[in-house]
């Protein structure tokens, strides 16, 4: 709450009451001031927590080239109605940018609304609306990355430990028994990456048998408990844990932790997304390996783009997929790569 109020009271301070006043009008082409709020789906998300204070740090730097920012977060606990509001009280408050982690993918008629209304562009990130939805209106974008990718490379990923150790199949069938920790039921993320997980296996000739799946909405703690019902039902079965996140992969090895299994004893683990807790794992050797998604690169795109949107300035510079996608590559990372990105940010 008391952040709440500094942040508040830091837009009142720099837009002045005529602003509040004006909010939505047509602004001159000369402007240089970004007021930006950021409206996410769950502050409780590790990833979207590091891609939101990436995003911050971005937008902040733009004040050396003599651009006015502030910049006001809101999270909204996983509720679409609760992000509705938000996004209205931010553009009561004067936003002249958004940039939206939706809650729900599929409904953002709301937002767009109130947006379009004010004549407020959205940035949408991280959880990318239905195409139809982007194309209501042109001051409407995506930044982020492409799923498929993702589950592709954790595939990827796995026949290539697979093919590298013959003892992950502990129990000598032929066959490589997995199990699947998912995000949102629902999600497209979730969807997507697990089947081009399991595809990519099959696909590259690894024999493998589906041994159960527990949705655990990204987050470590259920994960964990998904992970101990699975293991209490398969017992030393599981040779492979698949993870639509790198939070529900640890989670899957804090189950393993609880119930005292030595090493020899564990599957093999892998991630999705690169948070810094993923990367510690990677590097420990906890985690086989982890799909890293950029979002220094998000953010950095993101600012850019909110920063031509309200000064028109270096929108000619900005490449779009489909005028209106920005999408940022994942890319593969193991141990050496965890030890390398862990030591860049602890420069």
């Amino acid at each position: 709450m008391e952040m709440k109020k500094v942040l508040a009271a830091g837009i009142v301070a720099c837009m002045g009451a005529q602003l509040f006043c004006s909010c939505g009008k047509e602004r001159p082409k000369e402007e240089r001031q970004v007021y930006m709020g950021v409206a996410y789906y769950d502050q409780s998300d590790t990833f979207i927590n590091a891609l939101v204070a990436c995003l911050k740090e971005e937008i902040q730097e733009y004040e050396e080239e003599g651009v006015e920012t502030v910049t006001l977060m809101r999270g909204a606990a996983g509720s679409q109605r609760t992000q509705n509001d938000q996004v209205k009280e931010l553009i009561d408050m004067g936003c002249n940018i958004l940039c939206v982690n939706l809650v729900d993918r599929s409904d953002p008629s709301e937002i767009i609304d109130l947006a379009r209304e004010k004549d407020v562009p959205i940035i949408f990130f991280n959880r990318e609306p239905v195409a139809e939805d982007l194309r209501q209106w042109d001051r409407l974008y995506y930044v982020g990355a492409i799923a498929a990718q993702s589950g592709v490379m954790q595939g990827e990923m796995a026949v290539e430990l697979i093919e590298a150790d013959p003892g992950i199949d502990r129990n000598k069938d032929g066959k490589i028994q997995y199990v699947v920790l998912e995000g949102e039921a629902g999600h497209q993320d979730a969807i997507i990456r697990t089947e081009n997980v399991v595809d990519t296996l099959k696909r590259n000739g690894i024999e493998i048998e589906k041994l159960s799946n527990g949705i655990a909405n990204w987050n470590r703690a259920q994960a964990q408990n998904q992970m101990l019902q699975m293991i209490s039902q398969n017992q030393n079965k599981i040779e492979l844990v698949l993870a639509n996140n790198d939070d529900m992969a640890l989670g899957a090895i804090d189950a393993y932790a609880k119930l005292n299994y030595t090493e020899s004893a564990l599957p093999v683990f892998l991630g999705i997304d690169g948070t810094d807790a993923g990367l510690e794992a990677v590097r420990d050797q906890k985690l086989a390996g982890t799909v890293y998604n950029d979002k220094e690169g998000q953010a950095e795109a993101m600012a850019e783009l909110a920063i031509a949107l309200t000064t028109g300035e270096g929108m000619d510079r900005i490449e779009f997929e489909n005028e209106q996608y920005i999408y940022l590559p994942y890319f593969k990372v193991t141990q050496r790569g965890a030890e390398n990105l862990l030591k860049r940010k602890n420069r």
